[in-house]
């Protein structure tokens, strides 16, 4: 693959993830004043930052791959629902407290594998971003992991709305290991992790999880995809009418 090539396959890697941040930090960031105790409402709200942090890191950088004079409140803020390239587990709705830690620990135990790998990329500015990037979903993943065993373990009540919230999300984390022939390329040039590689350490990492919090794994059948190609729930568009409201109400508004 030519180097111009690698740089638009390069772009749309970033963009992905990016997206997936963003969104997924959105969608916590509604639990602000909301969780179900003070502590949990102010850890959460910390997350969704760590998330958004990330997001503004990577579709920085995004847009400099591009070269076509876009930042990251640009490719956040004016961009259209089928232009976002995010996995669809994180742009699905909040339900309950139980079904948002599990929707995160599922994105969590991904992450953390993820962006162990690309501390190692030979892209400099990549494997900068996944430095910054490791140290906080590896607190993301304890979190998460922790508040799973909690629920899971708990009551008949908390049991059984993470194993519905299991069930409903299960089908989703399948396209977080998809690739396609551009990211194959990366691959190659040991610029990303190869992503069907990192299944087997995160099945490891969720059934351990799984098990402290008896609760079963789903059995891996048909899978959501189409997030990757735009083509999303229609949870994102309600999110992203909120999101990008003030910035479209008020382009050439200055802050």
């Amino acid at each position: 693959m030519s180097t111009d090539l690698l740089k638009e396959a390069l772009f749309a890697y970033t963009l992905r993830l990016g997206d997936s941040s963003l969104v997924l930090g959105h969608r916590l960031s509604e639990w602000c004043g909301h969780a179900p105790e003070l502590e949990e409402d102010i850890a959460l709200t910390n997350v969704a930052l760590d998330l958004v942090g990330h997001a503004r890191m990577l579709l920085t950088y995004a847009g400099e791959l591009e070269g076509k004079g876009r930042d990251e409140d640009r490719l956040a803020y004016r961009r259209d629902v089928f232009d976002y390239r995010n996995h669809l587990l994180v742009e699905q709705p909040n339900r309950d407290f139980g079904h948002t830690i599990v929707r995160q620990f599922l994105h969590d135990a991904w992450a953390v594998e993820l962006y162990e790998r690309l501390c190692a990329s030979k892209d400099a500015t990549l494997a900068g971003i996944a430095a910054k990037a490791v140290k906080e979903v590896s607190y993301h993943v304890r979190h998460s992991g922790d508040w799973l065993v909690r629920l899971g373990d708990g009551t008949d009540v908390s049991h059984a709305k993470v194993a519905d919230a299991l069930g409903r999300l299960w089908p989703y984390t399948g396209e977080m290991f998809e690739r396609d022939e551009a990211e194959q390329a990366l691959v190659a040039a040991g610029i990303v992790p190869d992503p069907a590689g990192l299944k087997a350490a995160w099945a490891a990492r969720v059934e351990a999880v799984l098990e402290e919090a008896t609760l079963d794994r789903p059995a891996d059948g048909w899978m959501q995809k189409g997030g990757r190609r735009g083509e999303h729930s229609e949870h994102l568009g309600y999110l992203l009418a909120e999101m990008q409201f003030l910035p479209r109400a008020y382009p050439d508004a200055n802050w």
